[in-house]
């Protein structure tokens, strides 16, 4: 009698843990789905207000960076628009003008050549083009995912330069160039593009300069973070495909 006793008392108390852990999954993923939908509810802030009256955006001619630098210019801020065709930069640049009140300025850049004489130069040019403006956000979204699908040693040693020097090194060049404005004004937002597959997968075989590249810049997004946010710099990795992971920018 007391075995069978002590055997209801003991499913009894598995029951109770298994109910407490049942309620406490329940009660997070409730949490979850009403944060999303008061930040839904929330209003949009006002983006020239808390952060400044411009923006940049590297790579604005398709694809993300396009919908960004729309995005932004339908919320009031003015763009400069970083690139390497001018006449694709044009063409954004007369379908906001024409779309929308703000300012746009442009500047052809072909981030590719970043640590060369001529990325030297065209630096130079980006900081001349932003300097006087209240530049509160930066986007960079410029990034090469070629060469694809390939083992290390069978790629073209050139196409992989290339892919480090805009997605790591230019990426930290443009922020350099931006930061000390924001720094003197007390405000501003970085807005870095990343990759889900730096968060999914424990490793991504034959894309690994790229999935490498971007874990870099998911870290310099965290560290940057931690560095400016006393400063009243918000800093964020977007990380597109699968996920995206936000470390201080708020909607």
């Amino acid at each position: 009698m007391g075995a069978l006793l002590f055997r209801q008392q003991q499913e009894a108390a598995w029951f109770v843990s298994l109910a407490i852990l049942g309620a406490l999954h329940v009660a997070a993923v409730a949490f979850r789905i009403l944060s999303h939908l008061l930040l839904l509810l929330r209003r949009p802030t006002d983006l020239c207000h808390r952060y400044g009256a411009w923006a940049v955006v590297t790579g604005p001619t398709s694809g993300m960076g396009r919908s960004v630098a729309l995005e932004l210019a339908r919320r009031g801020i003015n763009l400069v628009l970083v690139g390497r065709d001018p006449a694709k930069l044009k063409d954004i640049s007369d379908n906001i003008s024409c779309t929308y009140a703000v300012q746009t300025k442009i500047v052809v850049v072909d981030l590719a050549l970043i640590a060369t004489p001529q990325g030297d130069e065209a630096l130079r040019l980006l900081r001349h083009a932003v300097a006087g403006l209240d530049v509160g956000v930066l986007v960079n979204n410029a990034g090469l995912a070629k060469p694809c699908a390939v083992y290390l040693h069978e790629a073209d040693v050139e196409a992989w330069v290339r892919m480090i020097r805009v997605n790591l090194w230019a990426l930290t060049e443009v922020t350099a160039a931006v930061l000390p404005g924001m720094l003197e004004r007390g405000r501003g937002a970085i807005v870095n593009i990343g990759s889900g597959t730096t968060l999914t997968i424990p490793s991504f075989p034959l894309f690994s300069i790229y999935a490498a590249s971007k874990r870099y810049v998911a870290q310099l997004s965290r560290s940057l973070h931690v560095e400016y946010r006393a400063r009243g710099i918000d800093v964020q990795c977007q990380k597109h495909l699968s996920a995206i992971r936000i470390y201080s920018l708020r909607s």
